[in-house]
C-alpha cells in the first residue's frame, strides 16, 4: 500500500476531499519524522512506536580485498509494532 492508496482509502471512508486528506497524511508523516529526528520516540497506541536504535561500532571484512573495515556507530530509525498489531 502506498501513500496514495492510504489517501484514497481515508477519503473514501470519511467522505473528505482527497486534497485535504493528502495534506493531513503528509503533515502526520512530517510530524513523526521530525520527532524521530530529534530523538523523541513517537507512540501510537494500538499501532506501534517509531524509535531510534543505536548501532554500536563494528568491524567488518571486505572479502574481495581481504581487509577489515570499521563501520562507525550510528543511530537508525526503527518501528516496533504493538502487541495489538498482529497479523492473523
Amino acid at each position: 500500500m502506498t501513500k496514495a492508496d492510504i489517501v484514497n482509502e481515508v477519503a473514501k471512508s470519511t467522505g473528505i476531499e482527497k486534497i485535504a486528506v493528502a495534506s493531513v497524511v503528509e503533515a502526520t508523516i512530517e510530524a513523526i519524522k521530525g520527532s524521530v529526528e530529534k530523538g523523541e520516540p513517537v507512540y501510537l497506541r494500538g499501532f506501534g512506536s517509531f524509535i531510534i536504535k543505536h548501532r554500536a561500532e563494528k568491524t567488518a571484512r571486505n572479502i574481495t580485498k581481504g581487509t577489515t573495515v570499521t563501520i562507525p556507530a550510528q543511530d537508525v530509525p526503527a518501528f516496533k509494532p504493538s502487541k495489538a498489531f498482529t497479523i492473523k
